[in-house]
């Protein structure tokens, strides 16, 4: 017997954590989750943030909170597990979407902001993945987990000086596939969603050297991402939808990676 398809999306009864959850693709993708009825825990640096955006998703009927931490430290890491165990009971799906970019050119590219890079882009995911699938997902033989990667780890570019950045995500992306495999019998699926670009405070300095006009125009969809593009696809790997799928990557970015290969 078949399951209607609009309960194949429906979340109620599922808790979700979502790192860097506080604005942007984070805040897009909670809303999203708490819309088709999880409990949301949101985790970011900044408590203000966090308490500004757990509102907002109240005043649409989402159970939201939040605890602040900063994902490159080890040690928050664990906290931001054990207080969400604690209040939510158990993690259902993981968004590991905190992340941090920089721009220089590869020869000049200074170290701390590598290590910077790599600890919150990275390391974070594992120790995220590591601690919630130890802790709530391989004993209940279930879970969910949602990287977000990005476009620029599915190629490099000429223009953009992305190095640490695109290294980062490239790693994600192989990360993904790689913890699919292994969490696979444990009843885990991990997928990865790559973004294009979305306006956000990360992406601000990129859209005003390139021009918004400019890179919509390099995308075959004519657009960059808005607000609700990636709320779709996050409830498809979130939810029974997406129960078969696992180890994907599935770029959200108007076209631009099918014609540009990273560009």
């Amino acid at each position: 017997m078949s399951t209607p398809v609009l309960q194949l999306f429906d979340l109620r009864g599922r808790t979700a954590l979502v790192t860097g959850g506080s604005r942007g693709l984070g805040l897009q993708i909670a809303e999203a989750l708490g819309e088709a009825g999880a409990k949301v825990m949101l985790t970011s640096r900044k408590a203000a943030d966090l308490e500004e955006a757990a509102a907002e998703l109240s005043t649409k009927g989402i159970d939201a909170r939040w605890v602040a931490a900063d994902a490159s430290r080890p040690d928050e890491i664990r906290r931001v597990v054990d207080e969400t165990l604690q209040r939510l009971g158990h993690v259902d799906i993981l968004v590991n979407n905190a992340g941090a970019t920089w721009g220089a050119p590869a020869e000049d590219h200074p170290l701390e902001a590598w290590d910077k890079v790599m600890n919150l882009n990275v390391r974070s995911v594992f120790l995220f993945s590591q601690a919630v699938g130890k802790a709530s997902m391989i004993p209940r033989r279930y879970g969910r987990i949602i990287n977000v990667a990005s476009i620029a780890g599915l190629g490099g570019s000429a223009e953009m000086k992305f190095i640490a950045y695109g290294t980062s995500k490239g790693a994600v992306v192989n990360f993904t596939r790689t913890l699919a495999g292994e969490w696979g019998p444990y009843g885990i699926t991990v997928n990865a969603l790559a973004p294009g670009f979305f306006p956000s405070k990360m992406t601000k300095g990129v859209l005003e050297q390139f021009g918004v006009d400019n890179l919509a125009a390099s995308a075959p969809l004519r657009r960059i991402g808005d607000d609700d593009d990636l709320k779709g696809a996050a409830l498809l790997f979130a939810s029974a939808a997406g129960k078969h799928i696992t180890g994907q990557i599935l770029a959200v970015d108007g076209g631009v990676s099918a014609v540009h290969r990273g560009g």
